[in-house]
């Protein structure tokens, strides 16, 4: 049996200047190329700039992204395409399009090459996936991935979009079930949706030395880790605002982001610098020493779509406190995971904190209740829907039953 031949498509894909944007892409295009044999090209854009001169700060690293790298196997191509900030959200999926169109032709990317564009997130990507798709004769498969359902539908011209891309889509596949709630109140086709949520790599992601990795950090007491995005919805501020009820506790924040110097600022003003360390972003191979060196991982987010650094955390042995958003409560389903926040807030946190360090952690058992979410079922499910959407089977069966066939095949 021939390869499939996949095109995926996304802005969500890591590249040498942001080496962690988008990783979950990467990790399950991987993991799928790997155990099923199929052939993949890469096709994630980049907003057009002029100016590499770091004088021009984030933008500038658009500029300096290669047209074409090469990454795990993978070919990535890197077109540009034009960003109208601000005021271009309705035309953001139309720009990428022409953008991504002119860089098929130009690299014979078309059905005679590709049988399956594979899209992740809905808008833009995922429309301008539609009409790629259309202009390229291929059938298209998109994943949903949080704010892309969550957040933007409530701009009534993106949510008429997308809409109009799942109705074209072979099938959609949501990172959780609770985001396949969300896409079911748009009015969207229930028959086409899969939940297929995203698996942790249990050989990359493992228990290291502990005080080896404490060392490493320098921490010494009951210490928290925190990963993710300096960004509001991340919520790292109210984890810091707790530090100042917990004392005797450490916390390390791994992440970059527009609110580094804002953080930094609530530390000094709640009195807890000495005992809060913004370590920048850390390369995803690093993370399991800086899990390790961690009693407790929190999550703060107000809003999830599945959120990786949960698995990756408790395949390190580390448990996780978690607010109840998106699919924190599919992940967090036993007391050895970790717990879930009451609510989000700074008193919720302090007593999850505490009741944590009362009953004591397991870390063996924390990392065999990750070991429930291995790559390998979840490979399964996305290779079977991908190839019967190239084979037009798609329609034949609900697309979570052609998940789950698949998945359930897996030991």
């Amino acid at each position: 049996m021939a390869a499939l031949r996949v095109l995926t498509f996304t802005t969500l894909f890591p590249n040498s200047q942001r080496p962690n944007h988008g990783v979950f892409v990467e990790n399950r295009l991987r993991q799928t190329a790997s155990r099923h044999g199929l052939q993949a090209t890469v096709l994630a854009p980049v907003p057009f700039f002029p100016f590499r001169s770091a004088t021009f700060g984030a933008y500038a690293a658009f500029a300096r992204v290669p047209r074409r790298e090469e990454r795990h196997g993978f070919t990535v191509h890197h077109p540009r395409y034009l960003v109208i900030p601000k005021v271009g959200m309705t035309a953001a999926a139309w720009l990428l399009y022409r953008g991504a169109l002119a860089a098929c032709k130009r690299l014979g990317l078309d059905r005679t090459t590709i049988d399956v564009i594979d899209a992740h997130y809905f808008y833009p990507d995922g429309v301008a996936a539609a009409w790629l798709a259309r202009a390229l004769n291929l059938p298209f498969v998109v994943t949903a991935r949080g704010t892309d359902l969550n957040v933007l539908p409530q701009y009534q011209g993106v949510r008429r979009q997308i809409l109009w891309a799942a109705s074209q889509a072979s099938a959609v596949i949501t990172v959780s079930e609770a985001l396949r709630q969300q896409y079911l109140t748009l009015g969207a086709e229930g028959r086409k949706a899969a939940v297929l949520r995203n698996g942790v790599d249990l050989t990359a992601f493992k228990p290291v030395e502990r005080e080896a990795a404490r060392k490493l950090y320098g921490v010494t007491g009951f210490t928290i880790v925190s990963v993710g995005n300096l960004v509001p919805l991340k919520g790292h501020a109210l984890t810091i605002e707790a530090m100042a009820s917990l004392p005797d506790c450490q916390l390390l924040i791994a992440g970059g982001g527009p609110l580094r110097a804002s953080l930094q600022e609530t530390a000094r003003a709640m009195g807890v610098s000495e005992r809060v360390r913004l370590l920048g972003e850390v390369p995803h191979a690093e993370l399991p020493r800086l899990f390790s060196a961690a009693d407790v991982s929190v999550l703060m987010s107000e809003r999830e779509g599945w959120a990786n650094v949960l698995l990756e955390s408790m395949a390190c042995g580390t448990p996780v406190l978690a607010t109840r958003v998106g699919g924190n409560a599919e992940a967090i389903t036993a007391v050895a995971a970790g717990g879930l926040l009451k609510d989000r807030s700074v008193a919720a946190l302090v007593a999850a904190v505490r009741d944590f360090r009362a009953r004591g952690g397991d870390r063996a058992a924390t990392r065999r209740h990750a070991e429930a979410f291995g790559w390998s079922a979840v490979a399964a499910g996305n290779h079977a829907l991908l190839a019967a959407a190239a084979d037009g089977t798609c329609s034949e069966r609900p697309a979570q039953e052609i998940v789950d066939r698949a998945m359930h095949t897996i030991d």
